[in-house]
């Protein structure tokens, strides 16, 4: 028994063989079956969310389930590197405490309250619009304005220049306003 189990012993198999102890020599049977963590899952490419540089990023999920973000090695950008915000989205996207919901608290209340993404979306719209319509001219002083600065919208540095000219033209031509600018910028 003691022989067998000194003869898997990797030092010994070493001696034995004459390996240099970089090859099976030092494998047990479970280092032989190690896999990583990410072995059979499907990977996503994507870009990091948290700021303007656009660092690569690798999502691996398997059986609906996102098990691992990791720095994508092709990315010109960012070489596989993640900065320490890039690098724990994963756990920003899995811990347990992340909220899942929206928090409201309606005016002159002590209380919040869960709503559901959809009921908070239709709120923010309602009151954007009627922001607007309440506010918008449409001449100021004789002069043709088409425009409101009861509302404003600051875009976030994650945006690219494509989203970024998109807002614009939405909310200046579609909703009149003139405040519109970029955390990238201030």
């Amino acid at each position: 028994m003691l022989k067998e189990l000194l003869s898997r012993w990797p030092l010994i198999q070493q001696i034995r063989t004459g390996a240099d102890g970089t090859g099976a020599e030092v494998l047990t049977e479970r280092s032989r079956n190690l896999r990583p963590k990410n072995h059979d899952a499907e990977v996503s490419r994507s870009v990091c969310p948290y700021c303007a540089v656009g660092c690569g990023q690798l999502a691996f999920h398997k059986n609906g389930k996102l098990i691992s973000i990791e720095g994508d090695p092709a990315s010109p950008i960012s070489r596989g590197h993640l900065c320490p915000k890039g690098s724990d989205t994963f756990e920003l996207h899995t811990h347990s405490k992340r909220l899942t919901k929206v928090k409201y608290r309606r005016p002159y209340s002590r209380q919040w309250e869960e709503l559901d993404l959809e009921s908070a979306m239709d709120m923010v719209a309602d009151r954007l619009w009627e922001s607007r319509n309440r506010t918008f001219e449409e001449t100021r002083d004789g002069e043709v304005v088409m425009h409101t600065t009861a509302v404003g919208h600051l875009g976030g540095a994650t945006l690219d220049n494509e989203e970024n000219y998109l807002i614009k033209k939405l909310f200046t031509a579609g909703l009149g306003l003139v405040c519109v600018s970029n955390q990238a910028r201030i």
